[in-house]
């Protein structure tokens, strides 16, 4: 007869996740499509070289030449780097070099010429400065007061935000429950998603606010002063060091105009993610402007940007769940 089984007697194992999933389809041998192509028009080009040259340079001279050309080439077509193709690497860091490198929202885009100076840069700073901060331009057009973000050509999305799940307070089967809860979300996702997780300074002062104006209206003495007592020392505390909070943020965008389809996928994603004790709760068009707000100001968020989960948690069409407390502390 078969022994009884435990938690302790399951064995797993870490599997290392290839950077490159999304691989191209392969063609002719492990070469895709795209590399056929540039490898062909090269041999093209060193063959109408050749043509060219072929009346006044030897064939060998001609293959020596061209040989460290070519082998580059090669290298580059055919290599990879970070999952990525290394001519597409090279692009991309090409792009980055040549790209601006300080960026700031536009001051004034009404005006005559337009001023893209942002208004926190001082006169001095503006002269002494080369080059001067680029404006930030972002594919954001507009944000509605539902929360769909419109992205122009790229279609619109939607934000949710995630709570967070504490893996290693778990048993290897409740561990093995959550990851299956949330790889059946990842299987179940019909269109471009991504997952965000920001870090950044949180700001206290509301949260001591509210903790030192609600204070006085505890039933008794004690639990009043046990709130200014904590109150005192959460300020302390962040006197010492800086206080983080952690955001995670899941973006689905839909093609075209909004339709209500990206708001649909946040009720699935809140169903699929519901068993891995994930709470998903959409942010209406203020708290999306917050945001993205924060986002580009890191050092200067507003106040409710920083917040995890709203007071109401949506975890399915007809289930809600209240929270006291919606930031993460690191």
């Amino acid at each position: 007869m078969p022994g009884h089984r435990t938690d302790e007697d399951d064995e797993y194992t870490s599997v290392r996740i290839p950077a490159d999933i999304e691989k191209e389809d392969k063609l002719l041998g492990p070469l895709t499509a795209r590399q056929i192509a540039v490898l062909a028009a090269a041999a093209a080009l060193a063959w109408g070289g050749r043509l060219l040259t072929q009346p006044w340079l030897a064939p060998l001279v001609y293959l020596a030449l061209i040989a460290p050309t070519a082998l580059l080439l090669v290298v580059v077509v055919l290599g990879r780097r970070d999952g990525v193709g290394l001519d597409r690497w090279l692009l991309a860091g090409l792009r980055h070099l040549r790209g601006p490198k300080h960026l700031a929202p536009p001051r004034d885009r009404d005006a005559d010429p337009p001023d893209d100076t942002p208004a926190w840069l001082g006169p001095d700073w503006v002269r002494r400065s080369k080059p001067r901060p680029e404006p930030l331009r972002t594919p954001v057009r507009e944000v509605t007061r539902a929360g769909a973000v419109d992205l122009g050509e790229d279609g619109h999305a939607v934000i949710a935000a995630c709570s967070t799940v504490n893996m290693a307070l778990r048993t290897n089967a409740e561990q093995q429950a959550l990851t299956g809860a949330f790889g059946r979300f990842l299987n179940s996702l019909t269109g471009p998603a991504q997952i965000v997780v920001r870090a950044q300074r949180m700001d206290l002062g509301p949260y001591l606010w509210g903790l030192r104006s609600r204070a006085p209206g505890l039933p008794h003495p004690a639990l009043e002063e046990s709130a200014l007592a904590h109150a005192d020392f959460v300020q302390a505390l962040a006197a010492e060091r800086d206080l983080l909070v952690r955001q995670v943020l899941l973006v689905q965008r839909e093609k075209g105009r909004p339709s209500g389809r990206a708001e649909q996928r946040v009720l699935e994603a809140a169903r699929a993610l519901g068993p891995a004790g994930v709470g998903v709760v959409a942010l209406d068009g203020p708290r999306v402007r917050e945001v993205i707000a924060s986002a580009a100001d890191p050092d200067n968020p507003t106040p409710t940007a920083l917040h995890t989960l709203t007071d109401t948690t949506i975890t399915g069409p007809h289930e809600r769940h209240d929270h006291d407390f919606d930031g993460e502390f690191l």
